[in-house]
């Protein structure tokens, strides 16, 4: 789970489980502590997720459940998604949003914009998240694959077209 926050608004970037090491013997997974965006859950403009991977979704059920924001996720991940939180009765009042590539998603003082990447689920997503001080890219997992089996490659002409913009931050996890 990552966090943006601006003066007025706060979007969040996955929310994810962790599996215990060995040594956390009775520990089934471990979720994010919410604390802090509990105590701002009035500047939380959602939760935009990168792919479906347990990792980046598996936590929305408990956090759903403490945070009634909209979640913003491509289309397989928006079904998975929808799903669990329908098999866990977690989603109180909240709304998960299929989105699609180059599409703007206005999010307070935030516009967040999804661009395809390869990884090992298909429909993963990375994110270009416009804030008041300028531009930062979130990979989401991605890997490089010029001949993904599902015929989605790594959008890199949208990459170098927001790259052009000036970059603030770079956000990268890489996958094989």
């Amino acid at each position: 789970m990552m966090v943006f926050e601006s003066d007025e608004d706060i979007v969040v970037i996955d929310a994810g489980i962790m599996f215990p090491p060995e040594d956390l013997l009775g520990v089934d997974l471990i979720i994010p502590d919410i604390s802090y965006l509990v105590e701002r859950k009035e500047k939380i403009r959602g939760i935009l997720i990168t792919h479906g991977h347990e990792d980046h979704t598996g936590a929305l059920p408990y956090v759903l459940s403490q945070l009634q924001v909209p979640v913003y996720a491509p289309r397989l991940a928006h079904g998975l998604i929808s799903v669990k939180l329908q098999e866990q009765r977690s989603s109180r009042g909240s709304t998960v949003v299929a989105v699609e590539p180059g599409i703007p998603v206005a999010l307070g003082s935030f516009e967040a914009e999804f661009f395809r990447v390869c990884h090992s689920i298909p429909d993963a997503m990375g994110i270009a998240l416009r804030t008041p001080l300028g531009l930062v890219l979130h990979t989401g997992d991605f890997k490089i694959d010029h001949t993904p089996v599902d015929g989605m490659p790594t959008d890199f002409t949208k990459l170098a077209e927001l790259t052009s913009e000036g970059v603030l931050l770079l956000c990268s996890d890489s996958t094989y």
